[in-house]
């Protein structure tokens, strides 16, 4: 997709990239003059240009890639000083805004996923739709997606397809990728792409057979799922007072793990009849969103990509961060360093 984001006060050239549900966004974050927020998954800038177009604020993005962060230095330039780029992961986005001597932060946007530049590019290797070579790395760093399907067994290769990709035919998949990389190294997508394809059969309106097994290996190499349980945490550590946290997410497993988060941090830990008078947790956050945000018909008219989108928010409050989250759902999948080390 090509397109201009909008916004008059800040000009950095063609965005490759429509923000998705940016006007909710903006209004979730309430952003405000001399607020300090954080975007951390910048990707081609949307977001920070819409912020910085709302108020006279200060924005500190985020990205792993380093594409991103060199693509940004034109809005940066723009900015005047308000926009600090920081190529990092957004796992330890606290950590970035203390070194860019902010202690507590006004808001927090995470776009979460791959954006629509990666699945662009054939080079990265994100996409079945464009041959290329098998990559995936969102930083260009670590083991490749290729590196993974040489070496990773058939059962940790199942789980993970079948847990991240929630891919129902994930252990024939898998033992057709082993039974094929006997016979020849898989280096491209379109290679790996044919071969599921050869296990899973779409009819015709579903989507493509080897979308699900995509997923699974770009969320497995990058740690999505991990970093996200991070991101949430960090978040809840930086945000002062009264500060927002508003997330969007495509599909079903961030949702999950950003509404179970949501959820958790915002209800109140009370005893059991048992022992009425045991207290737990108390809420870091208030829900600003009881039902996920949805686009409307005009947005996913111009802009495909916002179909799945759901966006939740919350507002921290005063009580001190927490250090548990929910892990359940990346429970029962191999780390990056187990698959790669043939456990």
């Amino acid at each position: 997709m090509t397109d201009r984001d909008g916004g008059n006060a800040v000009d950095g050239g063609l965005v490759r990239h429509i923000p998705v549900l940016a006007s909710e966004v903006l209004r979730f974050l309430s952003v405000r003059d001399g607020g300090i927020y954080v975007d951390g998954t910048f990707g081609a800038g949307g977001y920070s240009r819409a912020i910085l177009g709302a108020a006279d604020c200060r924005v500190i993005g985020i990205d792993r890639d380093p594409s991103a962060i060199a693509r940004g230095a034109a809005l940066a330039a723009s900015a005047g000083g308000r926009l600090t780029l920081v190529e990092d992961r957004f796992s330890g986005l606290d950590a970035v805004a203390e070194s860019a001597g902010h202690d507590a932060v006004d808001g927090v946007v995470l776009d979460v996923g791959v954006s629509s530049m990666q699945l662009d590019e054939a080079g990265r290797g994100f996409s079945f739709r464009l041959d290329g070579p098998l990559d995936m790395r969102m930083s260009g760093t670590g083991p490749s997606a290729a590196d993974l399907i040489a070496m990773v067994s058939e059962r940790d290769l199942a789980a993970i397809i079948a847990r991240l990709g929630e891919e129902r035919f994930a252990r024939p998949v898998a033992r057709a990728i082993v039974r094929a990389r006997d016979e020849a190294a898989i280096t491209t997508t379109r290679q790996l792409s044919a071969i599921v394809e050869r296990v899973v059969h779409a009819r015709p309106g579903q989507i493509h057979p080897a979308t699900r097994t995509f997923q699974a290996l770009r969320i497995f190499i990058n740690e999505e799922l991990t970093e996200l349980l991070d991101a949430l945490a960090a978040a809840e550590r930086i945000l002062r007072p009264g500060g927002r946290l508003v997330v969007v997410s495509f599909h079903s497993l961030e949702d999950r793990i950003v509404k179970t988060f949501l959820a958790g941090r915002s209800r109140p830990v009370s005893g059991s009849r048992h022992a009425p008078e045991a207290r737990g947790p108390q809420p870091t956050f208030t829900l600003l969103t009881k039902k996920p945000v949805l686009p409307g018909e005009d947005e996913m008219a111009a802009n495909p990509r916002a179909r799945s989108a759901k966006l939740r928010a919350a507002e921290r409050n005063a009580v001190p961060s927490r250090a548990d989250g929910p892990d359940d759902i990346v429970r029962g999948v191999p780390t990056l360093a187990e698959a790669m080390s043939g456990r």
